[in-house]
């Protein structure tokens, strides 16, 4: 009787022992994960602030409608998507920043500082609503708007706070001209080729980083 009790308790440490085994190597594998995605969120961080840097160049090639695109907006669009809010938030900051400090293009102020604040809000913005939003082609849509509009009226604060630092004043109809009429070609690239790019990416089978 005694030899069948020592052997039951032995059976129900190794139950256990085998189940404090199990549980910490689901919270390993958690925690590679994690420590995994931080990483390639780094990694794709930086690649769209290099195609930031670089997509204007492209752009300029088209003489007629090249500075309409947008640019610039594409990759921190992207990076927020993608990366999550404090990487769109970050990247959509710097780039123009980055930029101007190095090549002089856009104008550092108030044109660089006023695109680093809308970027910002870009790149924030999309982050957070496709976080919180289901991840469905209408939903994409849906933050994709969101961040547009957002970052147009962030620009638009931005713009008339510096402008009348500077001594300048911005109108209403400058506004307007600056965040839609003028931007339409880049309106509609952004429409069109944003929700593509992130379902494609989202798909858990190229980029899986849901933690």
């Amino acid at each position: 009787m005694l030899l069948l009790i020592i052997i039951q308790r032995c059976y129900e440490g190794v139950i256990i022992s085998e189940g404090i085994v199990a549980l910490f190597s689901h919270y390993e594998r958690k925690y590679m994960k994690k420590r995994h995605n931080r990483l390639l969120r780094l990694i794709l961080a930086a690649f769209f602030l290099a195609l930031a840097f670089v997509l204007p160049f492209l752009t300029g090639q088209i003489p007629e409608i090249g500075s309409m695109l947008s640019p610039m907006h594409i990759p921190v669009l992207l990076c927020g998507f993608i990366c999550g809010w404090p990487w769109g938030l970050v990247i959509g900051f710097i780039a123009p920043m980055l930029r101007s400090l190095t090549l002089g293009m856009p104008p550092l102020f108030p044109t660089a500082v006023c695109m680093a604040f809308e970027l910002a809000a870009y790149g924030a913005i999309s982050g957070l609503m496709h976080k919180i939003l289901p991840r469905k082609k209408p939903y994409i849509y849906c933050s994709l708007l969101t961040a547009m509009i957002v970052g147009r009226l962030v620009w638009g604060a931005a713009m008339y706070v510096f402008m009348g630092i500077k001594g300048g004043s911005f109108t209403f109809a400058a506004f307007l001209a600056g965040a839609f009429f003028n931007a339409v070609p880049g309106i509609i690239l952004h429409i069109v080729l944003i929700p593509i790019l992130v379902m494609i990416l989202d798909n858990p089978k190229v980029l899986n980083l849901r933690d």
